[in-house]
């Protein structure tokens, strides 16, 4: 475990960023999504559901680490962009990321797009 980097150091580990894609929103989470960073992710993906955008592409190309609440963060928008009548499409996850999604069979849940492209196409 990271000791130095817990509180508002961690932080620094991870940044999201979001942009319209016609009634999508994409979301890019770059760095690493845990225990200390997930509220980060958490915000940015309600915000665009509660401002219309429920059909979510979250572009994992950039995320390095993912972890039991990160992706517990993910399944949370799930929910709720379906509730709006969206959902979420994963893009470009590197192999570290699709592993937590396969061991904990999350991948089932989620369209899983190989990249960003055609989550963007479907």
């Amino acid at each position: 475990m990271d000791r130095g980097m817990v509180g508002s150091a961690s932080r620094g580990r991870l940044s999201v960023d979001v942009r319209p894609h016609g009634k999508s929103a994409v979301v890019t989470p770059a760095g690493e999504l845990d225990h200390h960073t997930a509220e980060l992710l958490r915000k940015p993906l309600d915000a665009c559901v509660e401002e219309g955008r429920a059909r979510l592409v979250v572009d994992c190309s950039q995320l390095e680490f993912c972890d039991s609440t990160g992706l517990n963060v993910l399944l949370g928008a799930r929910l709720k962009a379906e509730a709006a009548g969206g959902g979420i499409h994963l893009a470009a996850m590197r192999p570290v990321v699709a592993r937590v999604f396969e061991i904990t069979g999350a991948e089932a849940v989620f369209t899983v797009h190989d990249s960003l492209d055609s989550a963007l196409a479907d």
